[in-house]
């Protein structure tokens, strides 16, 4: 089995962690948090900002694997106010490709940084 460590132009890991390992058929996204890339900080902004910058942290890590939201087949969401659910849906929502991934969300007590959200994904090569 090959492992590859997956790298990202809007960020790097914020500790002895990948952001991503391609292994086999899969592709493991380490959790994603809002961070902006050209300041390493947070993004501005309440759940709905800070779940589009995850999405927008995603996409390149995915493409640098050879797959896209199309492939991804699981998603761990963790916020800190399961209050805020419907609003961060509705951005993954738009994020997300039929069929969805399967998809758990879990309220946490923190995040690294503060946010607000931070989301995890597997995607299959063989998907699509």
């Amino acid at each position: 089995m090959s492992k590859t460590v997956l790298t990202s132009p809007s960020g790097k890991a914020i500790g002895p962690y990948s952001l991503g390992i391609g292994a086999g058929d899969y592709v493991f996204l380490s959790g994603q948090i809002p961070l902006d890339g050209a300041t390493g900080k947070l993004v501005d902004g309440g759940i709905e900002a800070q779940t589009q910058q995850v999405f927008d942290n995603i996409k390149p890590l995915l493409a640098n694997a050879g797959v896209t939201m199309e492939h991804v087949v699981k998603a761990t969401v963790f916020m800190t106010d399961l209050k805020e659910f419907a609003a961060m849906n509705g951005v993954y929502e738009k994020n997300v490709v039929a069929p969805y991934p399967a998809r758990s969300t879990i309220q946490v007590a923190g995040l690294p940084m503060g946010a607000k959200v931070e989301i995890e994904m597997i995607a299959w090569r063989g998907a699509k």
